[in-house]
C-alpha cells in the first residue's frame, strides 16, 4: 500500500515537472510574440528544455503502463507517440530562423499539451486523494517509515 502512495507522488511530481516546463515555454514564446526576449535566446532558453521534457514524459508513460494505471496511460500515450514523431523526424527544437513563422502553431502545440497534462494532473490527484483516504481510513495514522523498514 505504501508502494502506492510512493508511486503516486513519484506521478505527481513528474506531471508537476512536465507542466512547469510547458507553461515556462508558452511564457517563452509569449515574450517573443511581445518583442520583450529576442528569438536567438527564445530558441535557446526552448531548446535546452525540450530533450528532457521528451524524455520524463517517456518515463511517465511507461511507468504507468508498467503499473498498470490505464487511464491515465491513455491519457498519456497520445502525446509521447507525438514527441517520439518529431524527434524521429528531427523537428523537436525550434529553428532560430523560422521561430516567427511557426510561434502560432508552437504556442498552440503547448496549449494542448498543458491541457493534456492538466487532465492527467486531475487523475493523478484524484488516485491520490483516494490512496489517502483509504490508507487514513484503514490503517489509522499514516507512517510510512514503519511499513518501510518493516521486512
Amino acid at each position: 500500500m505504501v508502494s502506492a502512495l510512493i508511486l503516486s507522488v513519484t506521478f505527481l511530481i513528474i506531471n508537476i515537472l512536465l507542466f512547469a516546463s510547458t507553461f515556462y515555454q508558452v511564457l517563452i514564446l509569449s515574450d517573443l510574440e511581445a518583442d520583450y526576449v529576442n528569438m536567438y535566446e527564445a530558441a535557446s532558453q526552448i531548446n535546452r528544455w525540450i530533450l528532457p521534457e521528451f524524455v520524463l514524459q517517456g518515463v511517465l508513460t511507461l511507468l504507468l503502463l508498467v503499473t498498470g494505471h490505464w487511464i491515465m496511460f491513455l491519457i498519456s500515450v497520445p502525446l509521447t507517440c507525438y514527441h517520439v514523431m518529431l524527434y524521429i523526424k528531427k523537428r523537436h527544437l525550434i529553428d532560430v530562423t523560422e521561430i516567427f513563422r511557426v510561434i502560432g502553431a508552437e504556442k498552440k502545440y503547448r496549449l494542448v499539451k498543458l491541457g493534456l497534462l492538466s487532465i492527467l494532473f486531475l487523475c493523478v490527484i484524484f488516485r491520490f486523494l483516494v490512496l489517502v483516504t483509504f490508507y487514513h481510513s484503514q490503517y489509522g495514522e499514516l507512517d510510512i517509515r514503519s511499513s518501510i523498514l518493516e521486512f
